[in-house]
């Protein structure tokens, strides 16, 4: 971990409330449309809630709008994505709507506006040392690969920009970082990998 992530963090949490309730003040008529779609679109269904882990792979719950049907095969197994995805939840991920819940989470401390994305729990025991170390720094809502090529870059790139993230933070960086996402956001690329809705899970290291 850099060392000015551990002395400057208290700015770095600062930053993130103060910004975090701007957000929230100027999104909050696309939060409660996109919930009241999503409410009549999915039979009240509007959140999403998962458990991630976070910094030092303390476990939290991450919040986000629900954009899939609960929908199982003859067996009990979940249909792919490509089947549990609505179409108000399709334009909700384009719009990157769905991530406006973590606002929550930056305000509890779980999260942070910048930093690696929260994986599932299934993915740590996959980690070699290096991609292990994500877990240094609070995840975030975006982060330095979600700005490089989010989910249509490889797992490899992933973990590299994140790792780079971990060893040269700073505000400067972060700010950064949150300016391409707007960016990113409005051209609304890299949301899927080649041959999936979402991404590609990963498979640990060959």
């Amino acid at each position: 971990m850099a060392k000015a992530y551990q002395k400057w963090f208290w700015l770095k949490r600062l930053l993130d409330i103060l910004l975090c309730l701007i957000i929230l003040v100027l999104s909050l008529p696309f939060f409660l449309l996109t919930a009241l779609l999503l409410a009549y679109a999915q039979r009240g269904q509007v959140f999403f809630t998962q458990s991630r882990p976070g910094k030092n792979e303390k476990v939290f719950k991450l919040v986000k709008f629900k954009t899939m049907r609960d929908a199982y095969d003859a067996k009990g197994d979940s249909l792919p994505d490509a089947e549990r995805l609505t179409k108000i939840g399709t334009w909700v991920r384009k719009l990157s709507l769905d991530e406006i819940p973590q606002l929550w989470n930056v305000l509890r401390g779980d999260m942070s506006l910048v930093g690696p994305r929260p994986l599932l729990m299934e993915y740590l025991p996959l980690y070699n040392e290096s991609q292990r170390r994500r877990h240094e720094v609070l995840p975030g809502i975006t982060g330095y690969a979600q700005v490089n090529g989010r989910n249509a870059i490889s797992w490899d790139k992933k973990f590299g920009y994140d790792l780079h993230y971990v060893e040269h933070w700073s505000v400067k960086l972060d700010f950064y970082i949150l300016f391409l996402t707007i960016i990113k956001v409005v051209q609304g690329k890299g949301i899927n990998q080649k041959g999936h809705v979402t991404a590609e899970k990963f498979r640990g290291n060959a």
